[in-house]
C-alpha cells in the first residue's frame, strides 16, 4: 500500500514573493470540501527537485480519495494534498540532482502518493521526472503523465503485450485509453476500441484500427481472438470480456482485481490488481514517442486552480474528451 503524508495548512509560506498554495482535501466529500489552502514551500534535499507547477491534471484517483473511495488514504491521513502529475519548471534542486536536470528546466512527472501535485510548488524525485516532449505546451504535457504511464504499464508491464498482438481497449475516448490506443499501435498492435457514438471518429484518428459503438450494438460481436483486454470500465463490460479473449490471453483492469475463476473457466489470465508506479525511464520513452507525432494529447477541458471545485465536478459527472487540467498561473 503507498504511502501517504498528512500535510497541515499554514500562513503562507513564500519564496521570491510567491505564496505556496495546494488543493487540500480536509475531509471526505464531494467536490464542496475541496479548498485552496497555504501550504508549506517545500524544501529539498538529496536528490528532490522543487518545480515550479504550471499544470496538473485531475484524474479519477483524485476525487475517489476526495469521496473516501480509495482505500490507501485513509480519514487518519486527511489533510492531503491531490494530484499525481504535473508540467513545469525546476525552480530548485537538492545535492545529489544529476547536472543533467538544471533550474528554469522544463519537466513532467508522475509523483508518488506522498506528496500532490496540485499545488504552486511540489517536490519531485528525479526517479519519477523527465523532460517535457519539445512539441508540448504545459497544458498538455500536465495532462499526460499518471493516464500515459497507465496505460504503459497496463500494456506493456501487466499485460506482456508484444507486436502483432491484437489488443481491445475499452473507453478509448477517455484519458487512459486515449493514450492506450496510441502506445500499443505505436508498439504493433492492432487495436480494438468500444467508444460512444460521437467518439469514434476521434479513437480512429488516434489509430484504432476497429472502433466500436458500444451504445449500439455488442462489442464481442466485433472483437474477437483478442490477445490482451485493457479494462477502464468495468462491471458488466468486464464481465462480457472474457468471451472475447483468445486461450491464453489476459484481462487487465484498472479499477480492481478481475475475477480469476472466471479467467479460469474461459482458459485465460487475469492480471493481479496493481497501481501504476512513477518511473522516469518510461515516462521519457513517452516523450520520445510524443515528439515523433506518434503520440498525441487531447485536452479536454482547463481550469484555473481558482475553479478547482468545477474541474472535479466535470471529471466525475461530465462525459469529457481526453483529459482536464488545472492551470496553476
Amino acid at each position: 500500500m503507498p504511502d501517504v503524508a498528512r500535510i497541515e495548512t499554514s500562513a503562507p509560506d513564500t519564496r521570491n514573493g510567491t505564496p505556496n498554495r495546494g488543493v487540500v482535501v480536509p475531509r471526505f466529500g464531494d467536490a464542496g470540501v475541496l479548498s485552496l489552502d497555504h501550504i508549506p514551500y517545500p524544501r529539498v534535499e538529496g536528490d528532490d527537485v522543487v518545480v515550479r507547477v504550471r499544470a496538473a491534471s485531475v484524474n479519477p484517483v483524485d476525487w475517489k480519495i476526495r469521496n473516501g473511495d480509495f482505500p490507501p488514504v485513509q480519514r487518519k491521513n486527511l489533510p492531503v494534498v491531490l494530484g499525481r502529475d504535473l508540467a513545469g519548471t525546476v525552480a530548485d534542486r537538492g545535492p545529489s540532482v544529476s547536472d543533467d536536470v538544471a533550474t528554469g528546466d522544463r519537466i513532467f512527472a508522475h509523483i508518488g502518493f506522498d506528496r500532490g501535485a496540485q499545488a504552486d510548488y511540489v517536490i519531485v524525485k528525479s526517479s519519477e521526472l523527465s523532460t517535457m516532449p519539445t512539441t508540448l505546451d504545459f497544458a498538455e504535457a500536465g495532462a499526460v503523465p499518471l493516464a500515459a504511464m497507465t496505460a504503459w504499464q497496463g500494456l506493456f508491464d501487466h499485460g506482456g503485450m508484444t507486436a502483432g498482438q491484437r489488443v481491445l481497449v475499452h473507453g478509448g475516448a477517455g484519458g487512459v485509453g486515449m493514450f492506450a490506443i496510441q502506445l500499443a499501435k505505436a508498439k504493433g498492435a492492432t487495436v480494438l476500441t468500444t467508444a460512444g457514438a460521437d467518439d469514434l471518429d476521434f479513437v480512429r484518428a488516434l489509430g484504432a484500427d476497429t472502433a466500436i459503438d458500444y451504445r449500439n450494438g455488442k462489442f464481442e460481436d466485433v472483437a474477437t481472438d483478442i490477445d490482451l483486454v485493457l479494462d477502464l470500465i468495468g462491471g458488466e463490460t468486464r464481465d462480457r470480456s472474457w468471451g472475447v479473449l483468445k486461450r491464453g490471453g489476459i484481462l487487465v483492469s484498472t479499477l480492481d482485481q478481475p475475477d480469476r475463476e472466471k479467467a479460469a473457466a474461459h482458459g485465460v489470465r487475469a492480471a493481479e490488481r496493481w497501481l501504476a508506479e512513477p518511473d522516469a525511464a518510461q515516462l521519457g520513452e513517452i516523450a520520445a514517442l510524443i515528439d515523433m507525432g506518434k503520440v498525441v494529447v487531447e485536452i479536454g477541458e482547463t481550469y484555473s486552480l481558482t475553479d478547482v471545485a468545477t474541474a472535479y465536478d466535470r471529471q466525475e459527472n461530465g462525459h469529457v474528451r481526453g483529459k482536464i487540467v488545472l492551470m496553476m498561473t
